[in-house]
């Protein structure tokens, strides 16, 4: 229990941070904005990826089967990419970033018998449970996070994960203290040259006994991880006591802080922002300044305490981190285009078989082809909303639908006029769809075809009236 005559000052020795660096790196040409049953299952990285089939009653993925319901929305594009775990394909980029994280963490944390403090797990099935992706992170019924507009359900009870935290109970649960997760996650989303449906994320968990915390501290026998008849503020959660927090929180942005010095060297302004987690409190985003900009790379926090109890390690606290391999390759290769990382075009993928991973690469832009523009334009249905709250159509619908078709042909979708009839109140949606191959030149007349069969599946499969 802590004493009240132990003061917040007597940690101000361990808590003064070194100024924050300034980070650079040759290839920061680019920066973009984003890149959101038996999950312990192991994947082969070995072969080809495996088949999925979406039959008319269930979805068979991984080797298992799911019953399907009316909650299932998964896509035969997005099934054909479980199982390519570009995380784990030897000298692919998003390999490259994984790794060189990995080999940080490794080297920079050794645990008490010289083995490395942090595990690491790359291969766990993204096949969750609905109460593993959100229950199990305290995100309650009814977040938007759940919507169905969001998320790749096979069923009610069955999900793509959306994130890697949908594992991060089962592995404090199995009693790890100190561990990395990498893996893809899958998001419905809208489309552009920084999103897209598939990504991949890494994320990094902590957990510190009470005498792990306190232990190069003076007189920690009189500090506690947890106080009684606490409240809950901005800046702690009611169980927690405030030096645990501090501590928690300065271990957690040094550590972060080391890792991006690592990664992209001195050179970069680096800042912290206030944030929202259900799943951590307080909770920060860092932010790195960039051609004038300032722009967020990853999110943390301190984990609720909640989350602890209920995976077993009541008697601990602990922080945890998110990143996403994308968008940190994008900004250390200077990749300009997401859909890059799906290429099999061997000269991408050659500029990544490097000797060293921690070799600076500067990615040679391959010869950019013309885009093609198509416009489609439709009246939305008439009702709006559904009986289950959910609405009849919704933008990452026609996302995916477009998806679905088009695949990687598709470099970008946006809304570029919204028209409401001034009698009938009928609302109308016109988007412009940028084509663009990514090996050759696209034609008009191919392109064609692609549109028309978005429009014709548009029209029965969203309802929409087509105004073309």
């Amino acid at each position: 229990m802590r004493l009240c005559n132990t003061s917040v000052s007597s940690l101000l020795p361990l808590l003064q941070s070194p100024p924050l660096p300034r980070l650079h790196h040759c290839c920061l040409s680019t920066l973009l904005a984003s890149g959101r049953a038996a999950s312990c299952r192991r994947l082969s990285t070995d072969g080809p990826a495996p088949q999925h089939v979406i039959g008319q009653d269930s979805v068979e993925v991984l080797g298992s089967s799911y019953p399907r319901d009316d909650f299932t929305n998964v896509t035969p594009k997005i099934l054909a990419k479980v199982g390519r775990n570009l995380h784990n394909q030897s000298h692919h980029p998003l390999w490259l970033i994984k790794e060189r994280i990995k080999a940080h963490f490794y080297s920079a944390y050794i645990g008490r018998w010289g083995n490395p403090l942090f595990s690491v797990h790359d291969n766990l099935s993204p096949v969750v449970t609905v109460e593993q992706n959100f229950d199990s992170l305290l995100i309650p019924p009814g977040h938007p996070s759940r919507k169905r507009g969001d998320n790749y359900y096979l069923n009610r009870k069955t999900v793509l994960r959306a994130h890697t935290s949908a594992h991060q109970r089962e592995l404090v649960s199995s009693g790890l203290d100190a561990f990395l997760l990498a893996g893809d996650v899958y998001r419905r989303d809208e489309i552009d040259a920084s999103h897209y449906p598939v990504f991949h994320q890494m994320e990094g968990v902590r957990l510190f006994s009470n005498h792990e915390l306190f232990s190069q501290v003076q007189h920690s026998e009189d500090l506690s991880l947890f106080e009684t008849g606490g409240r809950r503020t901005p800046h702690k959660q009611e169980t927690h006591s405030l030096e645990a927090v501090k501590l928690l929180e300065f271990n957690l942005k040094h550590t972060l802080t080391r890792l991006v010095t690592h990664l992209f060297g001195q050179d970069l302004e680096v800042r912290w922002v206030d944030c929202y987690f259900p799943f951590t409190h307080p909770s920060f985003e860092m932010e790195v300044r960039f051609q004038g900009d300032w722009m967020e790379v990853l999110g943390c926090g301190v984990m609720e305490q909640e989350l602890l109890n209920s995976a077993g390690a009541g008697n601990k606290a602990g922080w945890a981190f998110g990143l996403g391999l994308e968008r940190l390759a994008m900004v250390l290769y200077g990749i300009p285009d997401i859909r890059l990382f799906w290429s099999e075009d061997e000269r991408f993928l050659k500029q990544f078989r490097v000797t060293d991973i921690q070799q600076p690469i500067c990615f040679q832009p391959l010869s950019k082809y013309p885009p093609l523009y198509n416009d489609i334009s439709f009246w939305l249905p008439d009702s709006r909303e559904r009986e289950d709250g959910e609405e009849t159509f919704t933008e990452n619908d026609f996302y995916d639908l477009v998806r679905s078709i088009g695949g990687d042909l598709v470099e970008k979708v946006s809304l570029v006029d919204q028209f409401t009839h001034p009698k009938t109140g009928r609302r109308s949606h016109c988007y412009r769809i940028v084509y663009r191959h990514m090996e050759r030149t696209l034609t008009q007349q191919e392109v064609r075809l692609v549109q028309e069969q978005i429009e014709r599946t548009s029209e029965t499969e969203l309802g929409v009236q087509g105004r073309y």
